[in-house]
């Protein structure tokens, strides 16, 4: 089993590990994400994996990293290579066919609710990109989606340089933000414009993003800040 990383939590100064996960942690993954699933208000702002979507992942179509206790595996976070199909966030955000197999997925993230606020969601990110570059695979772009007013997940796109570039809705009507972020830095382009958009406005957010806006940053936890270059 790899080691990535040593560490001590912020709040308890208990020591932990950042290990590469496999196939033999697949039942500790899917007792991890249960007990987060079954502690949120809001059930619809994560979407939970299944046991053969974590396989998948699990057995080389992507890259999963988990953070462990001497009480076990309490975060762990996901990487994922995606068939081309009509789901393919790629056609979401205007990508040609030819670069599809471009895109990786940043999937489910998930902290044990005893052990938030000692910024692992950020740790395991920051670890598990620097990780990607052992993959067989190279990528020009990191994808993903967000639900609106999950907050602590919308921060954490946007603290890694992603970007909202649609809102639609996506797993069976759910409405989810399109997260991108281009990894070899081209295409970048100055913001010349900014405009401060409610998260429950939800027209007029789709209005500005196929106008070319895009999601930029969180004002005061219940607006997006817009931006056009």
């Amino acid at each position: 089993m790899e080691q990535l990383f040593e560490g001590v939590l912020e709040k308890t100064d208990e020591p932990y590990t950042v290990r590469v996960l496999g196939r033999e942690h697949l039942r500790q993954i899917l007792d991890l994400q249960e007990t987060v699933v079954e502690e949120l208000n809001e059930k619809s702002s994560l979407q939970p994996l299944s046991q053969e979507e974590f396989i998948y992942i699990l057995e080389g179509n992507g890259l999963m990293i988990g953070a462990f206790t001497r009480s076990g595996l309490i975060a762990f976070r996901a990487l994922l290579i995606p068939p081309i199909d009509d789901e393919h966030l790629g056609h979401d955000i205007g990508l040609a066919a030819e670069e599809l197999p471009q895109v990786i997925y940043q999937e489910i993230s998930v902290v044990h609710p005893v052990y938030r606020g000692n910024r692992l969601q950020q740790t395991l990110a920051y670890l598990i990109m620097d990780e990607m570059k052992n993959l067989d695979q190279t990528f020009t772009y990191v994808a993903c989606t967000v639900a609106p007013f999950n907050i602590p997940s919308m921060k954490d796109k946007f603290k890694q340089g992603m970007q909202i570039k649609a809102l639609k809705h996506k797993y069976n009507q759910q409405l989810r933000y399109i997260f991108v972020k281009r990894l070899d830095g081209k295409g970048e382009r100055e913001i010349y414009k900014v405009e401060i958009v409610p998260i429950a406005d939800v027209f007029k957010q789709q209005e500005i993003l196929k106008a070319g806006w895009r999601g930029i940053s969180l004002e005061s936890d219940d607006s997006v800040v817009y931006g056009k270059g």
